[in-house]
């Protein structure tokens, strides 16, 4: 997977991530449809969180190649 990919992915996650924090109702944070927000804000996070990992370890990989 390429770097310009993996920015893409991000992007779309952080828009993702946009949209269910306009669905959540912040009164009753946890009915029905706002905790189904909140999961989706949370899957948004660690799919930004694996791709940033995944980032630095092909930053690494590259750096042990060239030496």
């Amino acid at each position: 997977m390429s770097k310009t990919l993996s920015i893409i992915f991000i992007v779309i996650a952080l828009g993702l991530i946009a949209y269910n924090l306009t669905l959540v109702n912040f009164v009753d944070p946890f009915e029905k449809n706002s905790t189904i927000a909140l999961i989706g804000i949370m899957a948004s996070l660690c799919a930004i969180i694996l791709l940033l990992v995944f980032l630095t370890s092909r930053k690494i990989q590259d750096k042990i190649n060239k030496d």
